[in-house]
């Protein structure tokens, strides 16, 4: 069963890549792609959020939520299932950048994205969010244009990001409605 799933997901992945690699993109992928590496362009977001007093409650649910998300995706799922990187397993994967040194399930660039995006667009910031979550998307397709993942990767990360990103809403929810529930009934 587990095999099956691997050769239907590295042949999504191989036939995505021999749909969307070209020569012109792929140095502006391989620089968008990199700029998820460790939540580098969420972290630096959630920080500038973090200046203003307008925007501070959001940069700090989404650090929150980047943190929540990396305990779970990337130091829990990541090392029990420890699944092997597409181009390891599959010759007509094209691996556009270097090796990867953690497992490939699921993808933490994918959740952390997610994550991020998700925490913007849940708390009614829908003017920020919907644009980050296009960049989410975008960061999910750049790993698959690498090579460095499987479609199931980047879908369960995103997945894992955004249900975390929720989990910290309704927290900050339920707190903010125990802390003032006559304003929080007017919403």
């Amino acid at each position: 069963m587990l095999e099956t799933i691997q050769n239907m997901d590295g042949s999504m992945l191989i036939k995505f890549q021999s749909l969307s690699i070209h020569d012109s993109l792929t140095p502006i992928v391989k620089i968008y792609t990199h700029l998820g590496d460790t939540g580098l362009m969420w972290i630096v977001i959630a920080v500038l959020l973090l200046i203003f007093k307008r925007t501070r409650k959001y940069g700090l649910l989404m650090l929150v939520s980047l943190a929540l998300t990396y305990l779970v995706n990337n130091l829990l799922l990541k090392e029990l299932i420890d699944r092997t990187r597409p181009y390891e397993v599959f010759d007509k994967v094209q691996r556009l950048i270097e090796k990867q040194r953690d497992p490939s399930f699921p993808s933490g660039h994918s959740a952390s994205s997610f994550a991020a995006a998700m925490c913007i667009y849940l708390n009614g910031y829908k003017r920020y969010g919907i644009p980050l979550l296009l960049l989410a998307l975008l960061m999910t397709l750049s790993r698959l244009y690498v090579g460095v993942h499987y479609p199931g990767d980047v879908v369960t990360g995103a997945i894992i990001g955004s249900l975390m990103a929720w989990l910290v809403y309704k927290v900050y929810d339920a707190r903010q409605e125990a802390l003032h529930p006559a304003k929080h009934r007017r919403r």
